[in-house]
């Protein structure tokens, strides 16, 4: 398998904790790609016609993407059981988007202040992309712990991706602020030796 990777991107790493915790990471090549919305570089574009990291191609199939869709068949073909069975599944299923959708509006936020040009910024948008991503830290809080303390499942990952991602762009806003059982979670969680080896670069 052939996945289009770069080490900053939060929905690559996803993938890279799943390959690493189902012990699939040597069945992979990495294929190193870069771009943006408004200049697509090296992205995979026959891979995915949207442009977008990250891109698995298989030999048996057409290439899989987006993180979830390669989330999700990256555990069918080890057994992994990172997608428990329902009811617990759907809480799994929705914390899952509710991290893509942090991960989302925070990349939203880079976008607009490194690709637009500087007299065209909203700050208004920007703050409304963060106002998404407080109530869903709240939401987490309030409603989540229990679940991200049961076994190790795709939501976990996906959280733990996010709030990486989070501190990793927008460090500033600590979002550990009135949140002090998700940032012990976070604090645990990210001490996994999957979440160390795919740590963004620094810089």
């Amino acid at each position: 398998m052939r996945l289009y990777h770069s080490p900053t991107s939060p929905y690559v790493r996803k993938c890279m904790v799943v390959l690493h915790e189902t012990g699939l990471l040597s069945q992979v090549a990495l294929i190193a790609t870069a771009g943006t919305p408004v200049d697509p570089g090296s992205m995979p574009l026959e891979q995915n016609p949207l442009g977008k990291i990250p891109a698995l191609e298989r030999d048996d199939g057409p290439a899989l993407y987006d993180s979830r869709v390669i989330c999700r068949y990256l555990d069918a073909r080890a057994g992994a059981g990172l997608y428990p069975a329902a009811p617990r599944l759907w809480d799994s299923l929705t914390l899952e988007a509710t991290a893509d959708g942090i991960l989302d509006a925070a990349l939203l936020m880079v976008y607009e202040s490194r690709i637009r040009p500087e007299a065209r910024r909203h700050e208004p948008w920007v703050e409304g992309q963060w106002t998404k991503i407080d109530r869903a830290l709240d939401a987490v809080e309030s409603r989540w712990i229990d679940h991200l303390a049961g076994p190790l499942d795709i939501a976990q990952i996906a959280l733990g991706c996010a709030l990486g991602y989070v501190d990793f762009r927008h460090d500033a806003r600590n979002w550990r602020d009135n949140r002090p059982r998700l940032a012990a979670w976070e604090a645990t969680f990210a001490a996994r030796p999957s979440m160390q080896a795919t740590r963004p670069p620094e810089g």
